[in-house]
């Protein structure tokens, strides 16, 4: 590489490396030319005004092993830009020179600026052009190389160029995935309100207090409230009420001190200090005993923790949103939930209606999990046959939308035409738990766990049903459901995880 070398130092000594750089990136075309034409090679569009830098520039890059496209000023590199984007193509990285005629690297810069997912721009500047291209970086330039340029600096700068595109390109990818994960589906009349209330809690600190059955999406409802908050760049830490022993409850949302209690090997931080500066969202809130209840309302009101077996109090500064599937009216009425700490959650009021109150988001939800599954599976998204969704349409759903996506998800495991019909869902239905039709009679139960081939799957599918079918009875509330089986709430929530039921 000894030619480019010579041609991007200089004027003094381009004669002496021209011809030979003409005719080492004429056989670097040729090389590249005869690789297979599935080998896809990374395009860097390279825009000067003098040929030779060019040509020093193309060599060097194609020597690496890019693709490379050449304008000789920034009017013909939008051309070329343009006609690439036709092709569904586009620049990774442009290296422009900052002083041309007609368009210059500034204006070309400003004009990629301008369009959807601009490429990253470097700009090559004289010395006495330094302040210009610092200025150009304010602008949107991911970096500037001075004259005479340097091979390894080259080099180097569209190495960390290319670097930083990818990991904003993954960055880009990773917030539209949690954007769709967490997406208010739904067109109802319902969704739609509920929609324009998370915009408008969204930008205050009011806790708000979520209600709604098992399986609505009051987690779904509680991120969205966060991800279009100015919190939304802190945490989002979740915790179960429900799912936390009585005597672990405190360690867990405020933290404890190494030896504070038997088994506490070291200090631990609790949800309340995780959650600085962003979300707590309190699941299940109706669940938590009452001792925790008065140390809750202590910390919201004060915004000050105290770990367990510390005496020292610790700043926190969060944003508590709170859900709940049962009556907390109820509850503080017959004295198992402080009404003080009702009231500083229930500031603003947020209800999730059931899937059956809102039948035509049922479609909807129906083709976003089959997206989800053929998105895990690396296969084509199913649709939906008429009569499926028509029997998808008769269904009560007493789990709401964790049901139905369960209920696709299992489907799809049997399916095997083009489009999920009603036989794949039948199938699933035949050995799940009971979904009341408006119009038909309950689905059946299921077959016999007696049709098991082994002892322990015996077991299994004899406990799962029991369980399935009490949750059913209870409309989905594991809390009345462990009530009426005679078992700790905790104890239930380890038997739906063993089984996929939560």
């Amino acid at each position: 590489m000894e030619c480019v070398e010579g041609v991007l130092r200089g004027p003094a000594v381009w004669p002496r490396f021209l011809a030979p750089a003409r005719e080492a990136c004429q056989a670097v075309r040729m090389a590249a030319t005869s690789k297979s034409e599935t080998v896809q090679r990374t395009p860097i569009l390279v825009v000067d005004d003098d040929a030779d830098i060019r040509l020093a520039l193309e060599m060097l890059l194609q020597y690496d092993g890019f693709e490379v496209w050449t304008a000789k000023d920034g009017a013909e590199a939008l051309k070329r830009v343009e006609t690439e984007a036709h092709r569904g193509r586009a620049p990774a990285l442009v290296i422009t020179d900052l002083k041309m005629p007609q368009v210059d690297g500034l204006t070309l810069l400003e004009k990629l600026q301008a369009r959807e997912n601009p490429p990253p721009v470097v700009l090559v500047s004289g010395h006495g052009d330094v302040a210009t291209a610092v200025e150009a970086i304010k602008k949107g330039a991911i970096n500037f190389l001075e004259k005479p340029l340097d091979e390894s600096r080259v080099r180097v700068t569209i190495k960390g160029a290319l670097r930083e595109q990818k990991l904003t390109a993954e960055n880009k990818s990773l917030k539209r995935q949690l954007s769709e994960r967490w997406e208010l589906v739904g067109t109802s009349a319902a969704m739609q309100k509920l929609r324009a209330q998370v915009e408008q809690v969204a930008g205050s600190m009011a806790s708000v207090l979520i209600t709604g059955e098992n399986g609505t999406g009051k987690e779904v409802v509680a991120r969205n409230v966060h991800l279009s908050s100015p919190r939304a760049a802190g945490p989002f830490i979740t915790v179960n009420c429900a799912a936390i022993p009585d005597e672990l409850i405190e360690s867990e949302l405020f933290g404890h001190e190494k030896g504070s209690f038997t088994g506490a090997f070291e200090r631990r931080i609790g949800h309340f200090e995780a959650a600085h500066e962003g979300t707590l969202f309190l699941d299940e809130i109706g669940d938590m005993p009452l001792a925790a209840q008065a140390k809750v309302l202590r910390a919201l009101e004060t915004h000050e923790i105290t770990r367990v077996g510390d005496s020292k109090t610790i700043p926190v500064d969060i944003r508590v949103l709170a859900a709940t599937n049962a009556d907390l009216n109820a509850a503080v009425e017959a004295k198992g939930f402080r009404l003080d700490l009702y009231y500083r959650l229930n500031v603003v009021p947020l209800r999730l209606p059931p899937l059956r109150e809102r039948r035509e988001d049922v479609p909807l939800f129906a083709r976003k999990f089959l997206a989800e599954v053929a998105t895990r599976t690396g296969q084509r998204a199913r649709g939906l046959t008429s009569d499926a969704l028509e029997l998808l349409m008769l269904l009560e759903f007493p789990g709401n939308v964790r049901q139905l996506k369960n209920l696709i998800e299992a489907a799809s495991v049997f399916a095997t035409g083009t489009d999920l019909g009603r036989a794949d869902l039948e199938q699933v239905l035949e050995n799940g738990p009971a979904l009341g039709k408006r119009e038909e009679t309950r689905a059946p139960l299921g077959a016999s766990p007696f049709d098991a081939p082994t002892f322990e799957e015996f077991k299994d599918r004899s406990e799962k049903l029991f369980f399935e079918m009490k949750l059913a009875e209870n409309n989905g509330n594991v809390k009345r459901t462990a009530e009426r089986l005679g078992m700790q709430r905790s104890h239930l929530y380890k038997k739906l995880d063993r089984f996929g039921m939560r």
